[in-house]
């Protein structure tokens, strides 16, 4: 799942977030100011079409700077979180994700789109 996300995530305008589940897209949230409100349109979408979001693994094509979009996930119930890592704060997301029991994924590459 992590590798559907993650090429989606390449094609999609910055900031994006992908949800991914059972080798579909569940919901996609693109540019946006702000990553949280990326995954907050992601899940958006996937609720309107009757999706269930707990369970997905989410893509980002950027690092996340903060830890708000780990505790947002978490608060969805995706499992695991696929993104190239790189912020300054990486430690404090990668402990966020610790925090709510989520796999996390650092590529070290960057599908940044404007």
């Amino acid at each position: 799942m992590t590798d559907l996300a993650s090429r989606i995530n390449e094609f999609v305008k910055s900031n994006a977030i992908v949800y991914a589940k059972d080798n579909q897209t569940i919901g996609i949230g693109a540019g946006q100011m702000s990553r949280v409100y990326s995954a907050k349109i992601a899940g958006i979408k996937a609720q309107d079409e009757g999706l269930e979001v707990a369970g997905c693994v989410m893509a980002s094509d950027a690092f996340f700077p903060f830890r708000d979009g780990i505790d947002a996930a978490a608060k969805v119930g995706i499992q695991c979180i696929i993104h190239p890592g790189g912020s300054m704060r990486d430690q404090e997301v990668i402990d966020a994700a610790d925090e709510h029991n989520m796999v996390m994924v650092l590529t070290g590459m960057r599908h940044f789109r404007h």
